[in-house]
């Protein structure tokens, strides 16, 4: 028998039949300054912007962001590519409302701060060692390194906005929880 589900006090054992085919998409993020962040996510994390769409008349815009499996791709065609992106896992979507990035007074509550809420979004990677020395070499300001903490072999970073991202080698974690 194949593992479905770990059993804890409000798990349900089996997913509703009216959920067959639901995908968690994506997690929004608000954003200060949409040029800042994107040549982070994207010169940095080594996401691609897959579609951006502005509402002129609400004042933002909305970056939706993907990392790829290498030799994986996204149509061409802009009407094909936008219902690709909501049929995929693991989007960032940024969110800017127009005029943020002009103020140098404005920050987003990053929800590390108290009163705590949002924690992190998170990042595995290939070789922590690299992807380590890759963000020291681009000046990625940790919050937490991997030597460091009672939790070994798991870094934090900040984004831009001082949103936590986390960063794991999913090999390293086999042991933890055990």
């Amino acid at each position: 028998m194949s593992f479905t589900t770990e059993n804890q006090p409000g798990v349900s054992a089996a997913a509703p039949e009216a959920t067959r085919g639901f995908v968690f998409n994506h997690s929004m993020l608000r954003i200060k300054d949409p040029q800042v962040s994107l040549a982070f996510y994207t010169g940095i994390m080594g996401m691609r912007l897959l579609r951006k769409l502005d509402f002129p008349e609400m004042k933002f815009s909305l970056y939706f962001l993907h990392r790829a499996a290498d030799g994986e791709s996204a149509p061409e065609d802009v009407g094909e590519r936008t219902a690709w992106t909501f049929a995929q896992r693991g989007i960032l979507e940024l969110t800017h409302n127009w005029g943020t990035e002009s103020d140098p007074e404005f920050k987003y509550h990053d929800g590390n701060a108290q009163p705590q809420g949002f924690g992190h979004i998170c990042f595995s990677v290939p070789d922590l060692d690299a992807a380590t020395a890759w963000f020291d070499q681009n000046q990625v300001t940790f919050v937490k390194r991997p030597d460091q903490g009672k939790m070994k072999d798991v870094a934090f970073i900040k984004d831009p906005d001082g949103y936590w991202i986390e960063i794991v080698e999913p090999a390293r974690l086999k042991a933890i929880g055990r």
